[in-house]
């Protein structure tokens, strides 16, 4: 990636803000950096070709000492080397006191600064220095030191710049080198807080209470136990047929409601037919005329008349025996023996009907598939032919057997959650069932130790929540 153009003061019409443009330019080129030691090594190289500096470095804590992480300019920065070692203290000094350092110091300063490191640092060189601390969620992780040799000074203006990039690239810098660290010394880290934290703890008690949960868990652990997933569940006719308008019309009688049983080729719903008798009574006529011209051509020998009033009788035919196919098609009925269990249209007798427009809802009486609701976390531990029980609302002291018989492959949306609906058939039967009635079911998927059912939610979301963070 080439440097960004250093940008020319004498026609630059707004300074600060042709600086903020500048740290934006490097704040992208330092994200574009995967690891940290080329976001580094980027950051201080631009920032010196960008703001004129001889010398940029940036160094982390690295428990209690301060681990210099990237140099700008191509001198030896070996560990230990002299160079290493005044630039590591001038980056200490400004992290100790929490403050900007800079030398020589600003005519105007509200608090004196401890400036013992940067006067070493310049003994070698003349010239001016600056470092700036890097805070990031509260706490001083590292620090950033800037220098111009000879008569190049840096001026109050060129701190309030590096301090804007400290608050700017530090906390990004920081994030990639927490995100680096060994799995390892993440661990070493937590459990060296959590120890200190027991040390500390005044009452023995506290610690004898650590040491019974501990025991408490370990048997947990050690004591197998059937694992369920199951959810919400609703019971429904294995066959369901859905009744519909044929035509458009209106209602004129209803022979049955919701919670009815019905018989195959019982009358359920009858449709007003008066304007299909009229188109009936209309296309009889018509037949009837075309029909004695027809007979009036064969008498006379014309043949042209005779086959258009042949094809307009064909015609009138065809229309009447649509129109007759509409009245029967007017009376609905049952297709098999079952329940109604939707369509109460006892109340909108004379109302206007689309065609295709649902009117009741059947289900068999004697057959039943139950449908669970499984959240997404669960499906996975979902087989066909796992066994499992289900109790309804209306018969809370009766479970009934059931075995997975289809898995959807499909999630749909329900509450804020995702699910997936798992069909499952009926072992054994009651006469009180219906359709539509609920409840919940549980399906059993093997056995697990009881520390593994009773944390398995939250494995879940720490799983979760670690990838997200760490990938």
């Amino acid at each position: 990636m080439s440097p960004p153009s250093k940008p020319s003061r004498s026609s630059a019409a707004d300074p600060e803000r042709e600086a903020q443009t500048a740290l934006l330019d490097l704040y992208a080129q330092l994200l574009s950096h995967a690891d940290l030691r080329g976001a580094a090594a980027a950051l201080v190289r631009e920032t010196a070709v960008q703001f004129g500096y001889d010398r940029i470095c940036v160094g982390f804590l690295d428990g209690d000492r301060m681990e210099l992480l990237a140099l700008s300019d191509a001198l030896p920065a070996a560990s230990g080397s002299p160079l290493v070692e005044r630039l590591t203290a001038a980056l200490t000094e400004a992290l100790d006191q929490r403050a900007s350092v800079m030398l020589p110091e600003p005519r105007i300063q509200a608090h004196p600064r401890i400036t013992l490191a940067h006067r070493r640092l310049l003994e070698a060189e003349d010239g001016s220095a600056a470092s700036v601390p890097i805070v990031a969620a509260g706490a001083t992780v590292g620090a950033l030191c800037a220098q111009r040799r000879g008569a190049g000074v840096i001026r109050p203006r060129d701190l309030e710049v590096l301090e804007h990039l400290a608050c700017l690239a530090g906390p990004a810098l920081n994030l990639m080198r927490l995100n680096e660290r060994p799995l390892h010394a993440v661990v070493k880290e937590r459990v060296r807080e959590r120890w200190e934290r027991l040390k500390q703890a005044e009452q023995s008690g506290l610690r004898y209470a650590l040491i019974g949960i501990a025991l408490l868990l370990a048997g947990l652990a050690a004591v197998p136990a059937d694992v369920h997933v199951g959810g919400h569940a609703r019971l429904e006719g294995a066959v369901q047929r859905v009744l519909v308008a044929p035509a458009d019309g209106f209602l004129k009688r209803v022979h049955a409601r919701p919670g009815d049983s019905v018989e195959a080729g019982q009358t359920l719903i009858e449709m007003a037919e008066q304007d299909l008798q009229l188109e009936r009574v209309r296309w009889q006529s018509q037949l009837a005329q075309f029909e004695n011209a027809y007979s009036a051509a064969n008498a006379r020998a014309d043949r042209a008349q005779l086959v258009i009033n042949q094809s307009r009788i064909a015609e009138a035919e065809a229309q009447l025996e649509l129109v007759e196919m509409k009245l029967a098609r007017g009376r609905i009925e049952a297709p098999f023996d079952g329940l109604v269990i939707q369509g109460d249209l006892s109340q909108t007798l004379g109302s206007p009907l689309q065609q295709g427009s649902e009117l009741m809802t059947i289900a068999q009486r004697d057959q039943f598939r139950v449908i669970v609701e499984v959240d997404e976390r669960d499906i996975a531990a979902l087989r066909i032919g796992q066994s499992g029980s289900v109790a309804l609302s209306a018969l809370p002291w009766n479970s009934l057997a059931v075995r997975v018989k289809r898995i959807t492959p499909i999630a749909s949306a329900l509450e804020g959650r995702n699910v997936f609906e798992v069909e499952a058939e009926l072992l054994e039967k009651f006469a009180e069932l219906r359709p539509g009635l609920q409840g919940n079911a549980r399906i059993h998927v093997g056995r697990r130790p009881l520390l593994w059912s009773a944390s398995r939610r939250l494995l879940q979301g720490a799983r979760m929540a670690w990838w997200e963070w760490f990938g």
